[in-house]
């Protein structure tokens, strides 16, 4: 476009032998001549094209020779040409004249209102006029990119184009498919909407392995994010927040070649990318090291056993900022969880909902002053071996003073917990787990406990006090089954304090040495 804006170079004169002349100043009678005749030429323009066709036709027939007619014809071209670039030009100064009595910002608190806008939208902007599109290739209005689209009209060369242009700027980058942002039910922070999640969660079993996928596909294919790496790697250097929806060409490669890129990240979202959980993490713990939120959704739900405990370890050492955690759809054990939770000294936000596996004793001796104190938010939703014995134990141990910040718990889940010693039983309606105490006496705490219409919706305030003091005692209960191998005191001073496994023992990594349940277990797994 910027091309065509260009004033047409003269043509090229003949060498002359002679030195050369100051050149005389403009005539003004041969300039009002110039006009005169410019005007009446234009006055052509209300003329029929016809007439104006027949006297050009006359002209050409009147010439004694094809060159003269040819001479005639380019001389007609470039005389049009040279008309239609000075009527742009003056339609661009009128324009901008304008624009400077309509909008009265000046270019760079233009800039900032432009930056402010979403990515679609500058976009739109940057349309309307000049003055807007010049303001528009500011690198400050890219630095937070959003391209997630309902529907796949995103491809590589935008992707590269808004990236380029954002150059160091660049802080956030959004790219894929989101269906539709929507409040995840039971989660007090906006969720995002992955693919996996597009058909309705209540057809949805366990007991069906298949991916959960949508109808749509990216175009977005493996090297969308090379950009991030390019110019020396320009672009990664400052990027704080990369979250990436359903592109399924991106793999292990290619991902963890664009974290490399990105030494400053702090905000990483992963959703229904078919990649691998370990892989993913050890690239975070090597490239990422103040990353502060990692949010990572499985797009083969239940079927990703791939992280080990020596992973976790090394995210720990390596990433020891991180402040929220969510590990959605995965196959986790208990005593990966317990290295994670304990490890993160400042984390207060953890969500591992439809994770298979979890069966909840990784939050034994959480809460105090070692490891999950801080812990504000706790998500357990639809974990199909959460135990009922495990949230007796986690709300009894709110209720001996331990999770002091935490203000939301969810143990929903949509077929009930495991049943205390029986592990395919389901417990729909539980009298051991004392809910309503910990509403009385932790009233800022926000529980959900939604279960399916197989038993009942736990309604706290409509439990009577017969229901909750039971003939079966929590403490007598659970200290009762042999089958968890502890006894459990209800005291505070010896809360969890008999705790001899932390669950999934058969799931183990072969070869790496974990310390049960002592005092110094988290320092021995660091050592």
């Amino acid at each position: 476009m910027d091309t065509l804006l260009h004033t047409p170079t003269s043509m090229a004169k003949r060498p002359c032998s002679f030195p050369s002349s100051p050149s005389p100043s403009p005539n003004p009678n041969m300039n009002n001549q110039l006009d005169n005749l410019l005007r009446a030429f234009l006055n052509l323009a209300d003329s029929p094209s016809l007439s104006i066709d027949h006297s050009f036709e006359h002209l050409l027939e009147s010439s004694p020779c094809d060159a003269d007619k040819s001479l005639l014809i380019d001389r007609a071209l470039k005389l049009g040409s040279f008309l239609l670039e000075a009527g742009k030009r003056s339609a661009r100064k009128r324009s901008s004249v304008h624009n400077s009595l309509t909008w009265a910002l000046p270019p760079d608190l233009t800039i900032k209102v432009l930056s402010m806008l979403d990515t679609q939208s500058l976009c739109y902007a940057a349309a309307t006029c000049s003055m807007f599109y010049k303001c528009a290739m500011d690198p400050l209005c890219y630095a937070n990119i959003d391209l997630t689209t309902v529907v796949p009209k995103v491809n590589n060369a935008v992707v590269s184009t808004m990236i380029q242009r954002a150059g160091k700027a660049l802080l956030s980058l959004k790219l894929g498919i989101v269906p539709g942002p929507i409040m995840s039910r039971g989660s007090c922070q906006p969720m995002v909407y992955g693919i996996q999640n597009a058909v309705e969660v209540s057809n949805f079993s366990w007991n069906d392995k298949k991916t959960r996928q949508g109808k749509e596909s990216s175009i977005l294919s493996r090297s969308c994010l090379n950009p991030l790496s390019g110019d020396g790697g320009a672009a990664g250097a400052v990027l704080r927040g990369l979250h990436l929806y359903n592109i399924e060409r991106i793999d292990n490669t290619s991902l963890c070649g664009a974290l490399s890129a990105c030494p400053s990240l702090l905000d990483l979202e992963i959703i229904g990318l078919h990649v691998e959980l370990r892989q993913t993490l050890v690239s975070v713990s090597m490239n990422c090291p103040l990353i502060e939120r990692l949010f990572f959704e499985s797009s083969k739900t239940g079927r990703d056993d791939s992280l080990k405990s020596p992973t976790c370890v090394e995210l720990v050492n390596n990433c020891p900022n991180l402040t929220s955690l969510a590990l959605r759809g995965f196959k986790l054990y208990d005593y990966k969880l317990r290295i994670l939770v304990k490890g993160f000294r400042k984390l207060k936000y953890v969500d591992f909902s439809t994770s298979y596996s979890i069966t909840g004793s990784f939050l034994r001796n959480l809460g105090g002053n070692i490891g999950g104190s801080l812990l504000e938010v706790m998500i357990l939703r639809d974990c199909i071996h959460l135990k009922e014995l495990e949230v007796a134990r986690l709300l009894t141990s709110v209720l001996a003073g331990d999770f002091k910040y935490l203000q939301h718990l969810d143990i929903s889940n949509r077929e009930g917990l495991a049943a205390a010693g029986d592990s395919y039983g389901r417990c729909y309606i539980s009298s051991i787990i004392p809910m309503k105490q910990v509403l009385e006496e932790r009233p800022e705490i926000c529980l959900l406990a939604e279960f399916p219409s197989e038993g009942s919706f736990i309604d706290i305030s409509q439990m009577s006090d017969s229901d909750l003091n039971s003939e079966v005692s929590l403490s007598s209960l659970l200290s009762s089954i042999a089958s968890d191998g502890s006894s459990f005191m209800y005291t505070s001073e010896s809360n969890y304090s008999s705790d001899q496994t932390s669950g999934n023992e058969d799931g183990r990594d072969s070869g790496y040495v974990v310390c049960e349940e002592s005092s110094d277990e988290y320092d021995y797994l660091l050592g």
